[in-house]
């Protein structure tokens, strides 16, 4: 990032985050500044990479994806050729929605999303468990989604503690 974030860039980021379909001229409207202004903005932030991409959020239980599961996996050794190994099983795994490496009792984290628990069974016992390197799962089947969203706090940047977008839903 060339520059740091002003207030306008903050008020910018909370409402693409909320909505990232808006047009511009609206855009521009419910954050007080021109069309062209705005976009001139919205594009340097996107070359600066802050915003990455824009993306729909779906709904995974009318797409027969509405059982989500979180998998702790641990490696039989933990070396860069069995993180390169298992980076490389996961990307190929379309049912893997995040994987992350961490620190503590497990190697990495995975978020997965599946139509019922006959095809999580055949994901975690065909793919998953016999992925090259993994010692060891430990799944945790969701019952209750009780808060979700995907939109970044932020409150601590400039003008960030305006309030704002949700990003997500809340599941109750």
């Amino acid at each position: 990032m060339d520059r740091s974030l002003d207030s306008t860039d903050i008020k910018i980021l909370r409402e693409l985050q909320d909505d990232g379909r808006l047009s511009n001229v609206e855009l521009a409207r419910r954050i007080n500044l021109s069309p062209a202004a705005c976009l001139e903005r919205v594009k340097r932030l996107q070359a600066d990479g802050i915003i990455q991409r824009y993306v729909a959020l779906l709904d995974p239980h009318r797409l027969e994806a509405g059982m989500l599961v979180f998998v702790e996996v641990v490696l039989d050794r933990t070396t860069p050729d069995n993180f390169d190994d298992f980076k490389a099983t996961v990307l190929r795994m379309p049912q893997i929605m995040e994987c992350h490496m961490v620190a503590g009792g497990f190697d990495y984290l995975v978020k997965a999303r599946v139509r019922d628990m006959n095809e999580y069974r055949l994901f975690l016992g065909e793919l998953l468990s016999t992925a090259r390197g993994v010692r060891e799962t430990h799944t945790y089947a969701v019952m209750e989604e009780v808060k979700s969203v995907t939109a970044i706090p932020l409150d601590g940047l400039p003008g960030g503690l305006a309030g704002g977008a949700s990003g997500g839903t809340l599941r109750g």
